[in-house]
Formats: C-alpha cells, structure tokens, sequence
C-alpha cells in the first residue's frame, strides 16, 4: 500500500479519499500520478483484500479498481463496497471489455465503467467530477447541520413557514397562558409543542404532567385527576392524591381530550373555573395552581355538534390554540428532520451513519407520511438499526416503503408501526431474521436475499443475536 498526496505546506488539507486497487504495479504508480490533485489523498494497492482493508479504514468517496485481479474479481469489489456504503462512486477499469460485463457493473453500483489502456486525459476528467461531487456533497452535509443546529426550538426541528409561525406563537403564548389548546394529526408532536409551552412559563420549575385521555378507563378518571378519599368506592383503602394536585404550581398535559367522558369534562370545566379539586368521596376542596395545556387530532367542534363534547369546555380550553402541521404541509423540513433522527439513531445505536443514499431520500421524498413525524421516527430507526455500513440505502428501509404497491397506506389514518411499543428495535431486527430464516428453511442464502442484505451482514446478525 502506498499513499500519495500534496504535502505542500500552504495546500488546504485533503477532504476526498480516492482508493485505487490494481494488480499491476506500473498502473498503480500511473494513475496514482496522473490523478494527483489538490484537494485528494490516494491510497493504492496491488491486492484486493489488502484494497477492501483500505477502503472499511478510511472510507474513501471514490473507488477505482480493475476487474480483473487474482483472488477477488473487480465485480466482487464492487459487490463489497456498496455492501460497505452504496454512496462510494466505484469505478471499474477493464482490458476485456463486453457489454454484458458493463451492464453487470452498472447494475451492481458501479458508478462508470472503463475500457483499457484508459485515456489519463479522460480519466482525469471523470475522476475531478467525482471529486468535485463529493466536495459538494460534504459541503451540502455541512450546510445540513448547520441548518438543524439553526432549526430547533426547544425538542423541536423545523425551518417551514408553518413551523416557524408556531415556535413564533409558543414564544408569545408561553409567559401568558393559563389554558391552551393544541391540535394536530396524530404523530405530529402535539407533546414536544406542549413541553416546549410549559418549558418557556414562568411554571417550567414545576413539573410537566402527562395524562393520555384515551388511555383511562372512563370510571376512574375522576380519581385519576382529582383524587380520592378513603371508603369513597371499593377499592380505595387509602386516600390518593389527583394528578391535579401533583401538577400544582406546574402543568399537567391532557392528551387526546376528545376522549375524556362527558361527566368528567364537567368536573373538570369546574376545575379551570374555580382553580379548586374535589376529590372523590370529600366535601372538602382543595386549591391549586396549574396551568393546563390539552391536546387532540380530533375535530372539536364536531364533536359538540354530536354532543360529544362540552362546548364551554371547548371554549374555556380554546381561547389560545396552538396547531401543530402535518408533515405533509411542511416537506421542505423533511432533510432536517432525517438527519435529526439520524445523528440520534446512530449515537444511541452506537454506529458511524453519515446520512442516506440519494435513492433512499427519493423513496423518503415521495411517501405521503400518513403517520407524520412518529412514522418518519419509526422508519429511520429500523433504517439505522438494519444499516450495515456508514450509510441507510434503499435495502436499509421497511418493506412498505421499498415495495409500496404491496402495502397501500390508508392517507386519513397512521400506519401501524413498524415496531410495537413493547419491542426494541434490537427485538425487531431479531424477529425479522429468525422468520427469513424460518421461511427458507434455514437457507442463509435465501433469507439474506429476502432480508435485501449481504449473506456476511446476515451471518454478523445472526451471531449478534446468538441465532448462528
């Protein structure tokens, strides 16, 4: 292996790696020479294996290599590069050229195919293309962060005009509200808009409250919210604090409030008039201090029409409302959003994921995000959790999204998650394997194509998961 580059002192440190593989000696020192440029480290090396080591090192952006060496072919490279990251351009040099053979190449990844002797002028050109490519994309990927770094509010990410105007509203509301009203599609982030809301109050020391409506039986939610007292019901041998009084001079997050039953909004309209609980069972009111922030996908107004809720209630909870935007209304945020998710997935994952293919943003740019922003979460956790090399590609991502045509999505309503709330993302990628595996029959070659990974990537995962 040898390594040429500009050693000039007042040259700009490299910011493109170039690998070239050749068997031959003399083809490596001239290519190695006449590719020579500012801006780009060359390693070379004459072995293939000793090449591929190079490459999984320093993770180069452009791979030139010939087809035909001993041991490892060019085509199997090429096969293990794009294994590795398929966002590496792989360019292919061959004195026994075919058709067939290109459009094997071109096929498998490779991102040109050339016939020796190769022109130097020609080469070189390609090659400051390629480079001049990745130099753009780097910076594309600086720009990024710097965006997302300029794009959060709070746990928030957006740069949209809707996005922006509602950050601007928290900022104005939040010092003020006693009650408010948040709406918007599910998975949108109704909760960040609510955390983001009582972290700017004068109440943020106090604590956050969380209550999902849906989520109680409907004949203890009045114990739930404002307490009870001993004897009041069987069952209650012990007086218990409501979450009212435990959000006292903090907020407490009603979630899905169309889901709260008609009696309890009642109570709970008393609540916000009187700034008092009555506890289940007790004469006695107690006072508090709570600010109130509600949430629901759900059309309210409708549901006064359909007596379903109160419609003083609505107007008490709706005198200041906050809207979160459907993802579908904000896809210029959608960039920001995968590498916010990504950075996360890859830290927690401990992985080194710089971002995704080009195809795989395509496949992410034309799906219609019925599930909204927990949908986008969802899918790029299974991508960074599948991902074997430095980059998610299209393989990377769920069957519904690579295969659509199999999986119609229903636009009015979420998808149902990839992965169940009572599983890991390391479960799930178990689950998967063992069931390619069960339905080829143990064939790991089989199930590696089904999975759309490598049948190496498939036996990594199999002994991580202790299934080899």
């Amino acid at each position: 292996m040898s390594l040429a580059t500009d050693h000039s002192e007042d040259a700009p440190s490299p910011n493109v790696v170039l690998v070239i593989i050749d068997d031959n000696a003399g083809s490596l020192e001239l290519l190695s020479s006449a590719l020579h440029r500012e801006g780009l480290t060359i390693f070379t090396a004459n072995d293939p294996e000793e090449g591929l080591e190079i490459i999984f090192r320093e993770h180069p952006q452009i791979v030139l290599t010939d087809l035909v060496m001993p041991g490892i072919s060019g085509l199997e490279v090429l096969e293990r590069v794009v294994d590795f990251d398929p966002a590496i351009d792989v360019v292919l040099m061959t004195a026994h050229y075919t058709s067939e053979s290109a459009v094997e190449a071109i096929r498998k990844g490779a991102s040109d195919y050339l016939n020796k002797p190769v022109s130097i002028t020609a080469l070189r050109e390609r090659v400051n293309r390629l480079v001049e490519e990745a130099q753009r994309r780097q910076r594309a990927s600086d720009l990024e962060n710097q965006m997302l770094v300029n794009a959060r509010f709070e746990d928030m990410v957006g740069r949209s005009p809707a996005m922006v105007e509602m950050f601007s509203r928290i900022r104005r509301i939040s010092p003020h509200f006693r009650n408010v009203l948040v709406t918007g599609e599910t998975g949108t982030g109704k909760e960040l808009a609510a955390k983001a809301l009582h972290n700017l109050s004068p109440v943020s020391g106090g604590r956050f409250v969380v209550l999902n409506c849906s989520a109680v039986v409907e004949t203890l939610f009045e114990s739930e919210l404002f307490g009870h007292v001993r004897g009041s019901f069987t069952g209650a041998t012990q007086d218990k604090m409501g979450l009212f009084e435990y959000a006292d001079r903090g907020t407490i997050f009603l979630d899905e409030i169309g889901d709260m039953p008609l009696g309890t909004q009642a109570k709970l309209l008393r609540t916000l008039q009187n700034q008092e609980v009555l506890r289940v069972g007790s004469l006695t009111p107690r006072r508090v201090d709570v600010h109130v922030i509600a949430a629901t996908h759900r059309d309210l107004r409708a549901a006064i029409s359909d007596k379903l809720f109160r419609e003083d209630l609505y107007y008490r909870l709706s005198m200041v409302e906050v809207h979160v935007p459907a993802l579908k209304d904000r896809p210029e945020d959608l960039p920001l959003l995968i590498r916010f998710f990504v950075d996360r997935f890859s830290s927690q994952f401990r992985k080194e994921i710089r971002g995704l293919t080009q195809r795989a943003h395509i496949v992410l740019a034309r799906h219609p995000w019925p599930g909204n922003v927990r949908e986008l979460e969802n899918v790029l956790g299974h991508a960074c959790m599948m991902a074997q090399g430095g980059t998610v590609d299209v393989q990377d991502l769920p069957e519904y999204l690579r295969f659509p045509s199999r999986h119609p999505q229903p636009l009015a309503s979420p998808v149902t998650p990839i992965v169940s709330d009572s599983e890991t993302f390391e479960e799930h990628e178990k689950h998967l394997i063992a069931e390619a595996l069960s339905r080829a029959n143990g064939n790991q070659s089989q199930a590696a194509r089904a999975l759309r990974i490598g049948r190496d990537a498939l036996r990594y995962k199999m002994r991580k998961h202790g299934l080899l």
